[in-house]
């Protein structure tokens, strides 16, 4: 199957959650620069869209899609976005990007959070993708430290700094038998920002993009 078909597929199966002369939360990653273009060539005019990168916010002004702070904006009707992997629960993890804060905040602030994916990101338990956790960069040695008691093996994503000015530590080789559990307690280390871990506010639709169409899932 071609994944970029799949992607093709769920960035226009994802046009029809969005309302005209609305507020669009968009996220960040391949799949979602396909919405991005697909959001352009389908004529839909919005109010405007809260981005959680600032290269998501250089792709909507590029389709003259003005871009909101979300201060302004109050709550959203739907928020778009991809993820690096999902469970059955609609779990996910997100992040490989680097933008997991800034998406954590839009899907909190968003009534309905879609989802898009191919199916090589659905998995049965979260954890063979690498689980980004963004940090103070003053205690990120500490919080490898901490995050060592979970099973995992931190390691940190040299040469990379979030568009808040933060570093990213990518936990290898957990197994996570209870998203919502683990996304609590790593939440709780001092130091941490955020871990990509979706859970607590996991996302309301799947779309899976396939060769020949979607599948929503929900």
């Amino acid at each position: 199957m071609s994944s970029s078909a799949a992607k093709v597929n769920a960035g226009l199966a994802a046009l029809k959650h969005v309302r005209a002369n609305s507020v669009l939360g968009v996220g960040t990653g391949s799949t979602v620069n396909v919405f991005i273009e697909a959001l352009g060539a389908s004529g839909i005019k919005l109010i405007g869209a809260v981005s959680s990168s600032d290269a998501t916010s250089a792709r909507l002004r590029a389709i003259g899609v003005e871009v909101l702070d979300l201060n302004s904006t109050g709550s959203l009707d739907v928020y778009i976005d991809g993820a690096d992997e999902c469970d059955p629960a609609r779990c996910l993890i997100k992040g490989g990007g680097g933008a997991l804060t800034r998406e954590k905040i839009i899907a909190a602030a968003a009534r309905k959070f879609v989802c898009l994916i191919d199916p090589s990101k659905q998995v049965q338990r979260l954890g063979r993708f690498p689980l980004p956790v963004e940090v103070i960069a003053m205690a990120r040695s500490f919080v490898a430290r901490e995050l060592l008691k979970f099973g995992g093996e931190p390691e940190w994503r040299q040469g990379f700094i979030s568009d808040n000015g933060c570093p990213i530590l990518d936990v290898h080789g957990l197994e996570i038998a209870d998203p919502e559990a683990l996304e609590r307690a790593i939440n709780q280390i001092p130091g941490v920002v955020t871990v990509g871990l979706f859970a607590a506010r996991r996302a309301d639709v799947v779309i899976v993009g396939l060769s020949n169409g979607a599948q929503e899932l929900s």
